[in-house]
């Protein structure tokens, strides 16, 4: 049995993960030229997984055996759910701001999802029916969030002139908080076959996402080879 250290700086290590991380679109999306079209289109597909992760930590508090785990996801999903005000929910917020630079909001709460992005969710329900896969999807995504959700910022920004976007701010008040809570949920023994199995379940979930960012890139027309040069 590794220590609750090593386990992390194992995930945290992931080449996967160093991979997603250094994934193109991040670079290109703040430099590319997007129509207000293509900036739609990533807003549109992103609303499906921030629509469903509410309830995947909720399913993630059902699943998870002890108390210290339940407590530290139930922070994350009280936040995202708005803390008892639903206009502060995550989603509120979301379709709020889009509204407000002028994106329609049937659209981005309507439009039907890419197959990788309900692939993309479809990995977040499978995930959360057990505790060593809900672990490593809940580490994976509060680790690399704000690198998403800062791309999302940046595309509104330059097509809208918009800044000061509420549902980035969030997101960059909040995560913190987030991924300190999720480093809460590790804090507990594992064989280790458990943590191969929590390893691997991040892993996946970088996987997920990396689809997903392939198919916007594409969808959009970011040409990240030449945005990058």
């Amino acid at each position: 049995m590794t220590s609750t250290s090593s386990f992390g700086d194992r995930l945290a290590g992931s080449p996967v993960l160093d991979t997603f991380r250094n994934h193109a679109f991040f670079e290109a999306v703040d430099r590319a030229e997007l129509t207000r079209e293509q900036a739609a289109v990533l807003i549109e597909q992103w609303w499906h997984p921030l629509h469903y992760f509410p309830t995947f930590l909720a399913r993630c508090v059902a699943v998870l055996p002890d108390i210290a785990s339940k407590s530290a996801i139930t922070s994350i999903l009280n936040q995202e759910a708005g803390g008892g005000d639903v206009r502060k929910a995550h989603e509120v917020i979301y379709a709020d701001s889009m509204a407000r630079c002028g994106f329609d909001r049937a659209r981005v709460t309507g439009t039907a999802p890419f197959p990788e992005t309900a692939a993309l969710v479809d990995g977040y329900r499978r995930a959360s029916e057990q505790r060593e896969s809900a672990l490593g999807f809940i580490f994976a995504t509060e680790n690399t969030d704000l690198l998403m959700v800062s791309s999302i910022g940046k595309a509104i920004e330059r097509t809208t002139g918009v800044t000061g976007n509420e549902w980035v701010s969030i997101h960059v008040e909040q995560e913190p908080e987030h991924v300190e809570e999720a480093g809460h949920a590790l804090l507990a023994d594992f064989t280790a076959e458990e943590e191969d199995r929590v390893y691997h379940a991040a892993d996946e979930m970088w996987r997920l996402w990396t689809a997903f960012f392939d198919r916007l890139a594409a969808e959009a027309d970011i040409k990240t080879s030449a945005a990058v040069a």
